[in-house]
């Protein structure tokens, strides 16, 4: 079952759901969820590895970072990859997992999202990937709205979240074991 906006404000208010949204995402949402702002994005750099036990991802270079009072943009040029993060935080309970989708702004631009479904128990920020395949720049600015997420009841309690990505950390710091 998703959860409607009712809910998901009762949430953000008792237990913080989701910290840091936007006025508009407070006041007037649309659908069944909430659309997040891109805070930050990322170029990879070098190379990177995923055993069986152990990772190791490329190293992330910091691009562009949303700054409070400052209009600044970026330029996602074609065939290039990137991370974004959210400005936002999610913190999930046991009984609630979240899915990502982009908005359509996106694919109507060229640009195709790389996301996945957040675990109950996780806590910290999101990051996705991000390509441009079209053939054109598109300039967008931090802290437009560029992913919405909905939010599912887990019938029977959710295994706890417990991955090394939690906080929103973007990239390991050399070689790991994984958990």
């Amino acid at each position: 079952m998703i959860l409607g906006i009712k809910e998901l404000h009762r949430l953000v208010d008792e237990q913080k759901l989701v910290e840091n949204l936007c006025e508009r995402e407070m006041k007037s949402p649309e659908g069944a969820g909430f659309d997040l702002q891109m805070g930050e994005i990322f170029e990879l750099e070098g190379d990177g590895y995923l055993g069986i036990e152990e990772r190791d991802t490329p190293e992330t270079k910091s691009v562009a970072k949303f700054e409070e009072g400052k209009n600044n943009s970026f330029v996602f040029e074609p065939g290039k990859y990137y991370l974004i993060k959210t400005m936002e935080k999610v913190n999930l309970p046991l009984d609630l997992m979240a899915v990502i989708f982009p908005r359509t702004t996106l694919f109507r631009s060229g640009l195709v999202l790389f996301n996945g479904q957040v675990a109950p128990g996780y806590c910290g920020e999101l990051t996705f990937g991000l390509c441009n395949l079209g053939k054109s720049n598109i300039k967008i600015d931090l802290g437009a709205r560029v992913v919405h997420i909905t939010f599912h009841q887990v019938f029977g309690e959710g295994n706890e979240y417990r991955g090394q990505w939690q906080g929103g950390r973007v990239s390991t710091e050399g070689k790991e074991v994984q958990v």
